[in-house]
């Protein structure tokens, strides 16, 4: 729809790796993206096109945060493990695009309470400072809402690794 060009002109010059566009569009290319808008607005839909147009640097594995919630309560803490710092085995680290954030929610294994992508959000920042790891979140929720839900800490760390890139709240559910 025409009023989703300026969003998707952004992602794709951000997944080309398009320094002039970028730098027009106030899109830091260090940086990963934060695409929110309301529900069924097109933010999954774009994330898992943009993997096909992203380039080699910019590929990144798309995960839902409700389904890593139930790995969690299947397989505990290696969990927050394998999609902060990668697995035990392997020394590469993976880009990622934690879709639907703000719909899973706090989550016990034996008895011990964890807000499981607050924490791999936390290690992702320190791997994006120390060796530029991307991540890429889709949510629903406006900026108060993820302050509310993960903490002032999280919605500071998003501010310094992702660009905003915002469906306005009156966008129209496109099911």
């Amino acid at each position: 729809m025409e009023q989703d060009i300026a969003n998707i002109t952004k992602l794709i010059a951000y997944f080309l790796n398009d320094e002039f566009t970028s730098n027009q569009l106030g899109i830091d290319l260090t940086k990963g993206i934060l695409l929110s808008g309301p529900v069924g607005c097109g933010k999954t839909t774009l994330m898992t096109l943009m993997k096909y147009v992203a380039q080699k640097e910019n590929k990144f594995y798309l995960k839902t945060c409700r389904d890593i919630s139930f790995e969690f309560i299947k397989e505990g803490y290696e969990i927050i493990h394998r999609y902060s710092r990668g697995s035990y085995s392997q020394s590469e680290y993976k880009n990622y695009c934690f879709d639907d954030l703000g719909v899973e929610s706090n989550l016990k294994y034996y008895g011990n309470e964890c807000n499981v992508m607050a924490e791999i959000i936390l290690s992702r920042y320190d791997l994006f400072i120390s060796r530029k790891v991307i991540t890429h979140i889709t949510t629903n929720l406006s900026a108060s809402e993820i302050e509310t839900m993960y903490g002032n800490r999280v919605r500071s760390r998003f501010r310094a690794m992702l660009n905003l890139i915002a469906f306005d709240k009156t966008a129209i559910d496109k099911r």
